[in-house]
């Protein structure tokens, strides 16, 4: 399986006609999982206030900032239009939120770095960054931008890997530190800037009903990945396990529904490798949501 790697910086010198396109949907890469079932849900009507205005339709993406030095999505509503992909990327680029920033997530995109276009070719996203893109940092820091950008595209159905371009001109690899970003990558190659543990739905503070549907990746020892939800006070409402499609060092998808009859307000999904040792959860991920009747 091939991973970000880093080698002295080269830039390629060919230079190809891209033909402008929006992407609308997470990719599939031969021989990686589908790691985003349901990428997107796009409201497709418009309202009109009372003084006669109507409100553009809008789209909900996810967006992947860092914990921990590695990917974690978060929910951004963009205008819908064709370019939702655009819409998604300069998302990315405007950075957490305050709240997020406290919460534990961080960007290593260098703040002001501009998005030039943005173009789409058989299953292959090309991404052209302004060039403090590649400014700055070691290569933890190149290493996360990177992954922040190829796993917010791959997000898409119609983005299997992603090639980047910077100022204009394609590149074979980011920063003094040379990560490779050439040939294009896809999820596979950010492995290793993915947690154990990665919840792709639902999404932190998302509104959800009973039964709460949970899907994601995991890579973890028997593919056993443990769920715990509780309600704002800690207290522990339901717990239960579902079973990955791979593990022990191979990614897998998981899909399960966790019922919560009766129970709504603010709950949290814990979901966790219990050591095989002595039960003690590793590689925790905290999901809050909004439990609707």
């Amino acid at each position: 399986m091939a991973r970000l790697t880093r080698i002295p910086a080269v830039v390629a010198l060919v230079l190809g006609a891209l033909v402008v396109a929006g992407c609308d949907g997470g990719g599939e890469e031969a021989g990686r999982v589908d790691t985003t079932p349901t990428p997107t849900s796009t409201s497709t009507s418009t309202s009109t206030s009372t003084d006669g205005t109507t409100t553009p339709a809008q789209s909900s993406v996810a967006v992947y900032f860092l914990r921990d030095g590695k990917v974690s999505p978060v929910r951004r509503t963009v205008a819908a239009t064709p370019a939702v992909a655009r819409a998604a990327i300069t998302a990315l680029l405007q950075g957490p939120t305050e709240e997020e920033s406290t919460d534990g997530l961080s960007s290593a995109i260098p703040e002001g770095t501009e998005l030039r276009d943005i173009a789409l070719s058989d299953g292959v996203a090309t991404v052209d960054l302004g060039g403090s893109f590649d400014d700055g940092g070691g290569s933890a820091s190149m290493l996360g931008r990177v992954a922040q950008v190829v796993a917010t595209l791959t997000r898409f159905p119609s983005v299997e890997r992603v090639a980047f371009r910077v100022d204009g001109e394609p590149v074979e690899t980011i920063g003094g530190e040379g990560v490779v970003v050439d040939p294009p990558l896809g999820r596979a190659a950010i492995e290793d800037e993915t947690p154990q543990i990665l919840v792709e739905s639902p999404l932190p503070g998302d509104t959800v009903t009973s039964p709460v549907r949970l899907r994601g990746t995991a890579n973890v020892f028997e593919a056993t990945v443990s769920i715990d939800v509780r309600d704002a006070g800690g207290k522990l409402l339901k717990r239960t396990f579902t079973t990955a499609t791979s593990g022990n060092g191979t990614r897998g998808t998981f899909d399960t529904t966790l019922p919560l009859p009766g129970h709504e307000g603010v709950v949290t999904v814990v979901a966790y490798e219990a050591s095989a040792k002595d039960g003690t959860p590793l590689h925790v991920v905290r999901v809050p949501l909004v439990l609707s009747g």
